[in-house]
């Protein structure tokens, strides 16, 4: 009896490590918009999951991969627009003024999904949902390995773009020294719109994961996912985006293990006393970067 019990609670970390991934995405781009303005969009998450409905607009006319390009696609799009509403031409000097904008976006994204859909979650695709996966006395679920592997992909991408291309060198470098980069010729307005759009390309894959690992979307969704973003970004280090990476693993993983212990209703108590824990005793997170940034 103890060994069935030690296999489910492992069972369920392993599955909250997987579905963590989402957590990620969701971190990185609170960390990609906090490193280069160091002003948090609190719309972000609200904004993937909005993404993540707009794709469901081709659904019945492009096969089902392809709902997760469209979903990155209007990631992108939508982060544009919340960069040129609430940011572009607010004072730089007032960072409650871009805070609270993005309040109002987030409240206002919310509650446009809930009016244009009656409050009523919509089935998403999920991919490999029938499958099943045996590794010796544990499953691995097909949808959460599928998220998981698309977590993965999209990480590496991002790693590669800010490493190796013009634009992600244009990034670190406003992210770095603003005024040195705009000596250098670089447009800090135009480097500030692209981690906007690239934010919002992750934004919106974590989205359509999101409704790949539950199997619809609701508007409710919304709120978890900014309060579990926001976790992953403090624990992982302001402006540290491997911390990012494996701080939503560990907020995956530990809020599903709570879960298996404690219960659906009692799983968020203790992500969140895993916060004050960090607040605490480690503030800078795991992989603070020098100087706070990246």
């Amino acid at each position: 009896m103890d060994f069935l019990y030690f296999l489910d609670l492992s069972q369920s970390i392993i599955d909250g490590v997987l579905f963590g991934a989402i957590y990620s995405l969701i971190g990185i781009g609170f960390t990609l918009i906090f490193g280069v303005m160091h002003k948090i969009n609190l719309s972000y998450a609200a904004a993937s999951i909005g993404a993540a409905y707009l794709s469901l607009l081709v659904v019945s006319a492009v096969p089902a991969p392809l709902v997760y390009v469209a979903a990155a696609m209007m990631g992108g799009l939508l982060g544009w627009l919340v960069y040129l509403i609430c940011f572009r031409f607010l004072p730089l000097d007032n960072p409650l003024a871009s805070l609270m904008s993005t309040v109002g976006m987030l409240l206002a994204i919310e509650e446009l999904i809930s009016h244009v859909t009656r409050g009523m979650p919509l089935n998403f695709p999920a991919l490999f949902a029938s499958t099943n996966i045996e590794l010796g006395p544990y499953f691995i679920r097909g949808d959460l390995l599928f998220v998981f592997v698309l977590g993965c992909i999209a990480m590496v991408a991002l790693m590669q773009l800010l490493k190796r291309t013009r634009l992600g060198l244009a990034t670190r470098a406003v992210a770095q020294q603003p005024v040195a980069a705009q000596l250098c010729g670089m447009s800090v307005n135009a480097t500030n719109a692209s981690t906007f759009v690239i934010a919002g390309l992750l934004g919106g894959t974590a989205g359509a994961m999101a409704g790949a690992a539950i199997g619809v979307l609701s508007p409710l969704m919304t709120l978890p996912l900014t309060v579990k973003g926001l976790v992953v970004t403090v624990i992982g280090g302001l402006g540290s985006i491997p911390g990012a990476i494996v701080a939503g693993l560990i907020v995956g993983g530990v809020e599903n293990l709570f879960q298996f212990l404690r219960g659906v209703s009692e799983r968020d108590i203790y992500v969140m006393l895993m916060l004050f824990v960090f607040l605490v005793f480690r503030p800078g997170g795991l992989f603070a970067a020098p100087g706070g940034r990246d």
